[in-house]
């Protein structure tokens, strides 16, 4: 099994910085990839960022050139740093990582980031 807990949500004015982090543990050796995700109120949850193993990227339209995600040497800690937020950033954002030789799909249970103007 694999427990992944967020920690760094809060509220920040807009056009200001944010980090988050997801820290991953168990007994699981190896984890695949691991991810950003968001949900706001009303909305259907999407996806943010996306860093594989071999370090390749990916990051929601909505994000990509604003929001960037990295991952520790030991590939059990994902960060997300947030730069020139908007209010539109508002949401739950939730850690993702798929792990084990299934692929199974683990999520932390979030951590509410809120933009004001």
């Amino acid at each position: 099994q694999v427990q992944l807990v967020e920690s760094g949500g809060g509220l920040v004015q807009a056009g200001g910085s944010l980090g988050l982090s997801c820290a991953a543990s168990g007994s699981i050796f190896s984890i695949n990839d691991m991810g950003w995700y968001r949900q706001a109120p009303g909305k259907q949850r999407e996806l943010v960022a996306l860093i594989r193993s071999g370090g390749t990227t990916n990051y929601g339209d909505s994000v990509k050139g604003r929001f960037t995600i990295s991952r520790d040497n030991t590939k059990t800690t994902v960060y997300l740093r947030m730069d020139s937020l908007i209010p539109e950033d508002t949401a739950v954002y939730y850690c993702n990582a798929h792990a084990g030789r299934s692929d199974t799909e683990y999520w932390g249970k979030g951590t509410l980031v809120t933009v004001s103007l």
